[in-house]
């Protein structure tokens, strides 16, 4: 049976994403030290990894470190300005913008992941188009890849690998959606690897959420439920991604026909029982989750507490 695709979110994704800057979810700071270097510091709501570029609009009496940094957990200093002549304070202004994900990170492309359902669901796999390309000219990236996973019937949504809950989105009614290729009101949930990639896992029902921000999660833990999407069933889809520029000025002036995506997108192994695979499109398949996959990324207390259950 063939799926049609749906993409849920996923447009919007690329072109909002590099906003969040304005949306107030990271914020800096400065504070002048008594050896008059000055500390740039943020706080932020959640604990996953954001990358800030920092623009100095001017500076005197300091060189500056770094542009780019790395703002992990949910408050800490970004960079120190240090004056070049000690007897005289630091003159400066800047502006910056922020994005979700670790920069370039080591992607660990031979890591196999579960099947986001519970053990023994049956469910059809499908592919989703790139939407800025099919409807608005865009170009499709290279890399990109994103799976629909249809059940017959509601199901739990499981989580595919170890991480933590970074974002957490259950605004939205469920709504059927009948012949419609794309609607922007899903729930979804973004979970961050130890590798630095993400996972959002998009089209979950409302009012069913399992897990809270800033939660480890573990694969095969219940995270939410999908979604009635028609005549195609239930559906859950799976974007594994990471960041790979930080030049957030590279859309000024761009829309949706042509600007460039900050995220590059990871096509990944899957447990299917037997052996780990890339799927193939349309097929069906049953979840199954080893014991050694559960445990892979745990940490030996973790290990020690899940053997004892």
């Amino acid at each position: 049976m063939r799926f049609k695709s749906i993409l849920c979110c996923s447009l919007y994704f690329f072109m909002s994403s590099w906003l969040l800057g304005q949306e107030g979810a990271l914020k800096m700071t400065s504070k002048r030290n008594d050896d008059k270097s000055v500390d740039l510091s943020f706080e932020k709501d959640d604990p996953g990894t954001m990358t800030v570029n920092v623009k100095f609009k001017s500076i005197s009496n300091s060189s500056v470190p770094t542009n780019i940094c790395r703002a992990e957990g949910y408050s800490g200093t970004l960079l120190t300005l240090r004056p070049m002549n000690k007897d005289n304070g630091i003159d400066f202004s800047y502006s910056y913008r922020y994005i979700r994900g670790r920069l370039m990170p080591k992607i660990d492309e031979a890591f196999v992941y579960a099947l986001p359902f519970k053990v023994g669901t049956e469910l059809h796999a499908g592919e989703a188009s790139f939407l800025n390309a099919k409807y608005f000219g865009n170009t499709t990236p290279d890399d990109w890849k994103v799976y629909h996973f249809y059940t017959t019937d509601q199901q739990e949504v499981a989580a595919s690998r170890k991480g933590v809950v970074v974002e957490i989105n259950d605004r939205h009614e469920d709504a059927v959606l009948e012949d419609k290729e794309y609607s922007s009101s899903t729930n979804s949930i973004m979970i961050e690897h130890k590798d630095g990639s993400l996972l959002k896992y998009d089209g979950l029902s409302h009012g069913n959420m399992k897990v809270k921000l800033g939660d480890v999660v573990f694969p095969g833990q219940v995270i939410g439920k999908n979604v009635k999407r028609g005549k195609y069933g239930y559906f859950v889809s799976f974007m594994l991604m990471y960041l790979k520029s930080a030049d957030l000025d590279a859309n000024e002036g761009k829309n949706v026909t042509n600007s460039t995506s900050f995220y590059g997108f990871i096509t990944p192994l899957f447990d299917v029982g037997t052996e780990a695979v890339v799927l193939t499109k349309d097929a069906k398949y049953t979840a199954s989750l080893p014991p050694d996959l559960i445990t892979k990324e745990m940490s030996k207390k973790e290990i020690k507490k899940y053997n004892g259950k």
